[in-house]
């Protein structure tokens, strides 16, 4: 039982490991999953000596869960107003408060931005 514990351990310190860096780099891989994933499953491989077929069942785990966080997070109107934000996590109970300048500056006015375009175009 021990033993079998310990494995369920490692591979969900694994899988979190594997989950941070799909949070880390996903902005580097926009229009290109596949790259994501295999340069998790080669970190995990080449920075922990993790299995490749273990690195690969986990990077996919983590990635499933990569996505059920992105679906659960809420624009909370109540809260947010012309110049801020509010993004709710109700499962983790986090709240973000976001100034909307930050995001016009990181990701609208962004030197890569491609994916979006203006709504007035």
């Amino acid at each position: 039982m021990n033993a079998q514990t310990n494995t369920l351990n490692y591979q969900e310190y694994m899988q979190n490991t594997a989950l941070a860096f799909l949070e880390r780099h996903q902005a580097e891989h926009l229009g290109d999953l596949s790259a994501l994933l295999n340069r998790a499953v080669n970190h995990l491989v080449s920075s922990f000596d993790v299995a490749e077929p273990i690195a690969i069942k986990l990077t996919s785990l983590a990635h499933v869960e990569l996505v059920e966080i992105a679906f659960r997070q809420r624009l909370d109107l109540d809260y947010s107003s012309d110049t801020v934000v509010v993004i709710k996590d109700p499962v983790k109970g986090h709240c973000w408060s976001v100034p909307v300048s930050l995001i016009y500056e990181r990701i609208l006015n962004a030197p890569d931005n491609v994916r979006l375009r203006s709504a007035n175009s």
